[in-house]
C-alpha cells in the first residue's frame, strides 16, 4: 500500500424514507462505487438497510480528495455524513479457493 495514502471511514445516515429520487439513483451509485472499488480509492463499502446506515472506507492522498469522491457519489446529497481519518485499518483479504482440474 503506498505509505502517501490516508484511509477514512464515512458513515453515511440514509433518509428515514426513501425518496423516488434516491431510489433512481441506485444504479448510478453502485456503478460509481463499483469504479471506485476497481481502481482501489474505496476499500470497503457496507450497507444496513434496516438501521438506514452505509459505511464505506477510502483511500486517498488528502481530505480534499475524499470530499471529491464522496461528493460524486449520486446519493451523497440526501445523507447526513461523519468522517474519521483512521488511525490504521486492517482487512483479511477475500478468499479465494483454488482452482482444480478434477
Amino acid at each position: 500500500m503506498d505509505s502517501d495514502l490516508i484511509q477514512f471511514m464515512v458513515d453515511f445516515t440514509m433518509p428515514a424514507t426513501l425518496s423516488e429520487d434516491f431510489v433512481g439513483r441506485i444504479p448510478q451509485q453502485r456503478d460509481a462505487v463499483n469504479r471506485m472499488l476497481s481502481e482501489g480509492k474505496l476499500i470497503n463499502y457496507a450497507l444496513a438497510l434496516e438501521d438506514s446506515k452505509l459505511w464505506a472506507v477510502f483511500s486517498v492522498h488528502s481530505e480534499a480528495e475524499l470530499m471529491e469522491l464522496v461528493s460524486s457519489l449520486p446519493l451523497s446529497k440526501f445523507m447526513k455524513m461523519h468522517i474519521s481519518e483512521l488511525t490504521f485499518y486492517n482487512a483479511a483479504h477475500p478468499f479465494s479457493p483454488a482452482f482444480s482440474m478434477n
